[in-house]
């Protein structure tokens, strides 16, 4: 087997079909930031790690990368993707809203972007 197919295997392994709801509802076993925070510590920390991911990309691009070194780099990718969820679903919990909601909702919205022609542009109400 070769390391693309490692790293699928790896993957589908490591990140088995979860509902949203039902990750979110897992997650807050691991939210040990104060009451006090609540709303603003889920809030920067998915900052922080939106930007990791942005950074692993950014370094990504800079330095290139061959065929074993691109599938070990979307690894570390999704690792700080995965990151970036733990943060949404507590941000999320933290408001009282289910991520599947806010799922359906960003689905919506785009799909009727999509409809309209305005998926481009900027605003939130184009």
């Amino acid at each position: 087997m070769d390391l693309e197919q490692q790293a699928k295997e790896w993957i589908k392994e490591k990140y088995k079909d979860m509902e949203m709801n039902e990750y979110q509802r897992k997650s807050i076993e691991f939210a040990i930031y104060p009451a006090t925070h609540r709303i603003l510590y889920p809030a920067l920390g998915l900052a922080g790690e939106a930007g990791e991911v942005a950074n692993k990309v950014k370094k990504f691009i800079r330095d290139g990368a061959d065929k074993e070194a691109f599938e070990v780099k979307k690894i570390e990718i999704a690792a700080e993707i995965g990151d970036v969820l733990w943060y949404c679903a507590n941000l999320a919990n933290d408001l009282g809203i289910n991520l599947s909601d806010i799922a359906s909702e960003n689905y919506s919205k785009l799909s009727g972007r999509s409809k309209r022609g305005t998926l481009g542009g900027d605003g939130d109400n184009r």
